[in-house]
């Protein structure tokens, strides 16, 4: 059987920076051809980041695009790496389809390119177009109609793109007609906790539904709310598991294949979902025998916790890098919510360019601002103690404000405060609110809500103590002083805004409430299906009420990590002027 070495580089790109992202595939070109690759392969929209959005329907955004992938073909063939087949995505548009209703202004096309030789040789789109959860792809292109397939050393090679392998029908059928044996899909896809086993599971399937081997090569880094944790996979045709790289871990996937030989009488022509064969031939003759120096490596699997807490360090590091910041500022309550925030923070971009401002009133305890204090000390942050109390008492002799006006005039005067701090030394603002809050409106509009990014806006109450707890034994267990203090573990949350104030003053007790959260918000449940899985009929009813009322506070909270499957912002889109009630 003809060998073949594959490199999938699993890489991060921005959207946008076109320029930066064609350094990065030459850099990793190098870098496979170095290893002996026969083949190259880059993820999804690679070359303009991933999701671009509305620059999908910007004319002069595609062609820079356009012409970013023949500059860079040529780029190739001057390095030396001609002779080396570049799969690359990036955005085009179809010469094709004619300006219509309903159709996407321009007829963009997620795509995909093959460079040899100096040239683009073959060029495709994405068949499959993902409409639901953060994708909006019906929206910003048009699907593409062909199965792409190239021979590298004597060998048929089918590719697709994402959503193609999350379909069924169409290019996995038709890569088993076309007679291919291997089946590479380039990825951009978002994570999600738990989507790693599904993905296995789904590349396993299709796999053995092509007939061939099945290379999926993921992307990594983050983008806006979204993170993409690499992941990619190589199975063969059995569904067994070749190659599996790290999570979160930008990186060169290099394995050697044994793969059937092309046929000598391949199919044409038209085969499943009208898909017509695009062939294009690049090298008959296989490569010499060799001894395969890599065959393949399954990366250790990190668990639930790890898992979570790495998507939100590299969603946050992401955010702060790619928009062009150097520093974060975050208000220390000595809670557990700012505590997580700050460890976040920290190992995303270093402590040294944290800063933390503790802002007691006289409603504060002194546990509080111990334990905001000590917190600094464990992460080494920048730390500073401003006390709202002359401003507070000034508002108050001006206005007499009493009962929820009050208590809320805290928060906006710490908004205020940090905001100020922000413009004055140029540091972002990280929002320290969960899900569980978020959900049902337990925040206060321009006070704790202000900021420019909410690391923790996905992560449920129950899940941030869980993870506080995952990241303090991580730390012992390297020898490390744990970063967060055990007193904001393990004391009762309280936003101490009057005195005595407790959050099961006006909360279920976390666990009830993140029970019922995750039903109504993440699986769309209705009153009597939640009531039927055991909870309280009236705690229910107040609880979505909450929920139902407090979509204008979720609309102007700032983006923050996506890591469930369905997290507030493009994945749950409601109304905010609604009439609607779930009832028993």
């Amino acid at each position: 059987m003809p060998q073949l070495r594959l490199a999938l580089n699993q890489i991060d790109s921005q959207v946008g920076n076109i320029a930066a992202n064609a350094d990065s595939v030459v850099h990793w070109t190098r870098h496979s051809a170095e290893q002996g690759a026969h083949l190259v392969a880059f993820p999804e929209m690679v070359l303009t980041g991933y999701p671009v959005e509305d620059l999908a329907l910007r004319g002069s955004f595609v062609e820079a695009s356009r012409q970013a992938l023949l500059d860079l073909a040529q780029r190739l063939a001057a390095e030396g790496f001609g002779d080396l087949p570049v799969v690359v995505g990036y955005l085009d548009r179809t010469e094709k389809a004619a300006p219509r209703l309903g159709r996407p202004a321009g007829s963009p096309e997620n795509a995909a390119a093959v460079l040899y030789g100096g040239q683009v040789v073959l060029r495709f789109a994405k068949h499959h177009l993902p409409n639901y959860g953060v994708f909006d792809e019906f929206r910003y292109f048009v699907p593409g109609d062909t199965q792409p397939v190239i021979r590298v050393r004597g060998v048929d090679v089918a590719l697709a793109i994402c959503e193609d392998l999350w379909q069924e029908g169409g290019r996995v059928p038709a890569t088993r007609s076309a007679g291919a044996g291997l089946l590479i899909s380039v990825n951009a896809s978002p994570y999600e906790r738990n989507k790693d086993d599904l993905r296995l599971e789904l590349v396993r399937k299709r796999a053995q539904e092509a007939g061939c081997t099945l290379a999926y090569l993921a992307m990594i880094g983050g983008q806006d709310e979204l993170v993409f944790d690499g992941d990619s996979i190589v199975v063969d045709s059995g569904g067994e598991v070749i190659a599996r790289a790290p999570q979160f871990s930008e990186g060169c996937v290099l394995v050697d294949l044994d793969l059937p030989a092309a046929s000598p009488t391949p199919v044409e022509g038209i085969v499943d979902d009208g898909l017509r064969i695009d062939r294009v031939i690049l090298t008959e003759e296989p490569v010499e025998p060799y001894e395969p120096v890599v065959t393949g490596g399954y990366a250790d699997r990190l668990d639930d916790d790890e898992e979570i807490y790495d998507a939100l360090v590299v969603g946050l590091r992401a955010y702060v890098r790619k928009n062009g910041f150097r520093s974060v500022l975050i208000g220390l309550s000595g809670g557990i919510d700012s505590a997580l925030v700050a460890a976040v923070a920290c190992d995303a971009i270093g402590a040294q360019n944290v800063y933390g401002v503790s802002m007691p009133s006289k409603y504060s305890s002194e546990h509080s601002r111990g334990d905001a204090a000590d917190l600094a000390e464990r992460t080494g942050l920048n730390f500073r103690t401003v006390s709202i109390e002359p401003m507070f008492d000034a508002y108050m002799g001006a206005l007499g404000l009493t009962g929820l006006a009050e208590e809320n005039l805290q928060s906006r005067l710490r908004g205020t405060l940090l905001m100020a701090l922000s413009n004055q030394e140029g540091h972002i603002v990280l929002a320290p609110g969960n899900k569980s809050e978020l959900a049902v409106g337990y925040s206060t509009l321009y006070g704790d809500s202000v900021g420019a990014y909410g690391p923790i806006k996905d992560v449920y109450k129950t899940d941030v103590f869980r993870l506080a707890e995952y990241r303090n034994r991580a730390a012992a267990e390297r020898g490390e002083t744990p970063p967060i203090p055990e007193n904001s573990i393990v004391k009762p949350p309280s936003a101490e805004l009057r005195p005595g104030q407790v959050d099961t003053d006006s909360l279920p007790d976390y666990p009830v409430l993140d029970g019922i959260l995750s039903l109504y918000v993440d699986r769309d449940q209705g009153l009597e299906a939640i009531v039927a899985a055991g909870y309280d009929p009236e705690l229910v009813a107040k609880t979505l009420r909450m929920v139902d009322t407090a979509e204008y506070k979720r609309r102007q909270y700032p983006p923050g990590t996506k890591i469930s499957a369905k997290g507030f912002g493009k994945d749950r889109r409601l109304p905010i002027t609604n009439g609607w009630r779930e009832r028993a």
